[in-house]
């Protein structure tokens, strides 16, 4: 089941071996010590420096990355010891090129803005307000789930990812050019709905969910909303003067333009309307200016204490893989507090990184250099982002004397063959991942094969069996192995490095799959799912403002797969009317574990997963080819899906519009080929089996006229 949220995710997809094209490298891109004699403290002052190295270096990364992958505009900033010594743009702001970049153009920072949210709980910690070790019921009150472990949850749990919620409640929270807070209003509701995937503090696995709720913590405890508080605490001392939030008065104009390759022009402003899990706006100079809380440049903001205990290894308190180089190991708030390059030269780093359907950014921090580097973005990716701020941070270590060349890029060389044990071939089987379904298979020459079949037009990657005990690929980038945890289930873990030509390399080291237990279904069961296989079911709740009417899809197929029955793709059949996304991986692979349920209403079939609801195909009727038609949205609020018959096709429809609604249209592959919000024509040519939908408020009535 392809889950309605698209939102693009770090590094939470399995990785691909052939990185040679640039087609392969964007795809991955789309997906995050103590000192040594190596790394001596510092003692060059950033006065005596021109960062002139530093600052060539970087604009042709940037310039690289806006030319070759993918981004459309970026900007960056290097602090050094509270001043900010590096700041630049690359890219176009608009596709003209007559509005140009600035450093006061500000991005969206998506997930980033946890770290605002986190240094707010560590606020409320350094005043006495709270305790991060007792449970969230004690400071909300209505705060409940149907799964009575919720009471264990404490906001510690929330801010390192291990408070066993399900993951995303997005429903009407990223909009265009509306700041509706629909979804945190009710986001303490839509709880109440849900049950946990894991046992509170079992293991950290990505939580957006976990933020909201934090969110809500801070302003029940504090007594203001969340925008004054951030105001009031960080961005007013800190001179922050370009961030905002979408409940802030803003000029748009102000903003980095937005693209998507479904649409020719610029789009509306998208708003992220909960606002403490990647609603913030800001610039790169801004964040860097946050930074100082982390470096202690700043007095009055967060005591030594509360920022020391946001950079420890909180990924370590639960489940995890081994340790190994990686961009994924959780702190508070942070995504990972052992960064890869900087361990490899006895420096410890921080970073958050993140990513919305359009904007993009990077903070990696140095603590004990008071250094500190920040990028946003309009396109491309976080992990990106990320490249560029590394790259500021080690060619500012190597102008100041703090390290001495860079060291070269990882691999673990070429595989060489080992005798394999019998017992290893127990681990061949299927997999469930972060919305992927993994097919293992071995054979008695000490060769792996692993197949995507939620992919099936890749080819399968191979791996040699090694005397470590592991398998490695041909080209020395990535080795597995599997790995039995206390909790029973056996996982596929993955260490790998990522090398993205001219621009750097990543590290990771995460287990990328679950092994699906066995779930045999009773024979009534199996042939109620048998008839739903390739059903398609349609959005019908969203705001007709919505960011998902273009860029994710609003429908969803039911698929199965013959080697994982008793599942739809990586969830498991609970019954004849559920299913439930049980895998327990830590790190990104099992972020979003979703429960599905269905029901029927007067001969439709839905289908609610955290607060959106889908109708089956019953519920599209065919448009009305004649001239004149209209259509008007119910009291129970749902959009009208239509499908266009083959009388229609090739006519233009014009719609009368209401002023609060909005119209999509789609091509029979499901691409959006106008959306009004976006385009603001209510005028289109209606392709064959193509499929339309109006939403809008209840009551919202839409004429419709067809001419040849």
């Amino acid at each position: 089941m392809v889950q309605g949220e698209k939102m693009k995710m770090r590094a939470g997809k399995r990785i691909t071996k052939k990185r040679t094209s640039i087609a392969a490298v964007t795809l991955v891109l789309t997906m995050l010590a103590p000192l040594s004699a190596m790394a001596a403290p510092a003692t060059s002052n950033s006065s005596n420096l021109t960062y002139d190295t530093t600052k060539k270096t970087v604009i042709e990364k940037a310039k690289l990355l806006t030319e070759t992958y993918g981004t459309t505009s970026l900007q960056y900033a290097l602090i050094d010891d509270g001043e900010i010594v590096v700041s630049g743009q690359a890219g176009k702001n608009d596709i003209k090129d007559k509005v140009p970049l600035t450093s006061n153009t500000i991005y969206g920072i998506g997930s980033t803005s946890k770290m605002v949210l986190t240094a707010a709980v560590m606020k409320l910690l350094d005043e006495g307000k709270l305790d991060l070790d007792m449970p969230v019921v004690n400071y909300i009150s209505d705060f409940k789930m149907k799964d009575n472990r919720y009471k264990q949850i404490t906001p510690r749990m929330l801010l390192n990812h291990s408070s066993g919620l399900r993951g995303m409640s997005n429903h009407n929270a990223t909009l265009y050019g509306d700041n509706d807070t629909y979804s945190h209003d009710t986001f303490i509701e839509q709880l109440a709905t849900q049950n946990l995937k894991a046992d509170p503090g079992a293991y950290s696995v990505y939580c957006n969910d976990g933020f909201t709720l934090a969110e809500i913590l801070v302003e029940r405890v504090s007594g203001m909303g969340f925008t004054a508080f951030i105001h009031k605490y960080f961005t007013e001392p800190l001179d922050m003067n370009h961030t905002k939030t979408p409940q802030d008065l803003m000029d748009s104009t102000k903003m980095a333009g937005i693209y998507s390759p479904l649409y020719e022009g610029q789009l509306p402003q998208e708003n992220y309307n909960i606002i403490a899990t990647g609603g913030i706006y800001s610039t790169a100079e801004d964040l860097a200016k946050f930074s100082q809380i982390f470096t202690e440049q700043v007095d009055g903001i967060l005591s030594s204490k509360s920022v020391e205990a946001m950079a420890q290894e909180e990924y370590k308190r639960g489940i995890w893989s081994e340790d190994s180089d990686t961009s994924i190991s959780y702190g508070l708030g942070w995504d990972s507090v052992n960064l890869f390059p900087f361990n490899e030269y006895g420096i410890k780093a921080v970073t958050k990184g993140g990513d919305t359907m359009s904007y993009h950014s990077s903070l990696v921090v140095l603590p004990e250099y008071n250094l500190a580097a920040a990028v946003t973005s309009s396109g491309g990716s976080s992990s990106t982002d990320q490249f560029i701020a590394s790259e500021l941070l080690l060619s500012a270590l190597e102008e100041k004397a703090i390290i001495k060349e860079r060291k070269p890029e990882k691999s673990f060389g070429v595989p060489v063959k080992a005798d394999i044990p019998k017992e290893i071939s127990q681990y061949a089987g299927i997999y469930g991942g972060n919305n992927s379904v993994l097919k293992v298979e071995m054979n008695n020459v000490g060769q792996m094969s692993v197949s995507t079949l939620t992919a099936p037009n890749s080819p399968a990657e191979q791996y040699t069996y090694t005397a470590d005990g592991s398998f490695v690929n041909d080209e020395g980038t990535e080795k597995l192995k599997f790995v039995v945890e206390k909790n029973g289930s056996a996982y596929l873990w993955s260490r790998s490095y990522i090398s993205v030509p001219g621009l750097g390399q990543l590290a990771f080291s995460e287990y990328n799959a679950e092994k699906l237990e066995i779930n045999e279904l009773s024979r009534d069961i199996a042939a109620i799912w048998e008839k739903r296989e390739g059903k398609k079911y349609y959005l019908v709740n969203e705001k007709y403002t919505s960011t998902a009417y273009i860029n994710a899809t609003p429908v969803i197929p039911i698929h199965t797969f013959k080697e994982a029955p008793g599942y739809v793709l990586n969830n498991k059949i609970m019954g004849a009317n559920k299913v439930v996304n049980q895998l327990q991986i830590p790190g990104m692979a099992g972020r979003d574990s979703l429960e599905f349920n269905f029901s029927k209403k007067n001969g439709v079939e839905f289908l609610t997963a955290v607060g959106k609801v889908y109708a089956s195909e019953e519920l599209v009727k065919p448009l009305y080819s004649g001239k004149q038609s209209a259509t008007t949205i119910q009291a129970d609020g749902y959009a009208k899906w239509f499908s266009v018959p083959t009388t229609a096709k090739g006519k233009v429809m014009k719609v009368k519009m209401p002023s609060k609604g909005s119209f999509a249209v789609y091509d029979q592959a499901g691409v959006c080929i106008n959306y009004t919000v976006v385009s603001g024509k209510n005028e289109v040519l209606l392709p064959e089996n193509g499929r339309v939908v109006f939403a809008g408020e209840v009551g919202s009535k839409f004429e419709i006229s067809l001419k040849k």
